[in-house]
């Protein structure tokens, strides 16, 4: 039986260590999807953050077998990897979201910021 292959966008974000983390990130997804592409990361200025540090962000485009709700586990468990956690410190050492799954967007107030509607173009 032939799986079926799902193309996804996800979305990268730290403002903590931020190149270190994307870069930890990226190398994960090139582990994890099949023929994962990556925009450039630019920096963003915190929107609604307890911190004053900007944020690193990216975009990956690539395809997977997984399903959407094994796909977002693996990637909430890459944060953790990484040192996320949801104190209210405003630290973001990794942030990983499914942007698009096959034809179906999520995190929709992503799509309407100014870095994805920029680099979603470079994919």
């Amino acid at each position: 039986m032939v799986q079926k292959e799902h193309h996804i966008i996800i979305s990268l974000a730290s403002n903590f260590n931020q190149e270190a983390n994307l870069e930890a990130a990226r190398a994960q997804l090139t582990q994890l999807l099949t023929e994962a592409h990556f925009t450039s990361a630019i920096w963003t200025e915190p929107i609604n953050s307890l911190r004053s540090e900007p944020y690193l962000n990216q975009l990956c485009k690539g395809t997977t077998a997984f399903g959407f709700n094994l796909l977002n586990e693996v990637l909430k468990e890459t944060e953790k990897r990484q040192g996320r956690t949801h104190n209210e410190d405003g630290i973001v050492t990794l942030d990983l979201d499914i942007l698009q799954y096959d034809d179906e967007k999520f995190h929709l107030r992503d799509w309407s910021r100014n870095y994805v509607k920029d680099l979603i173009n470079e994919l």
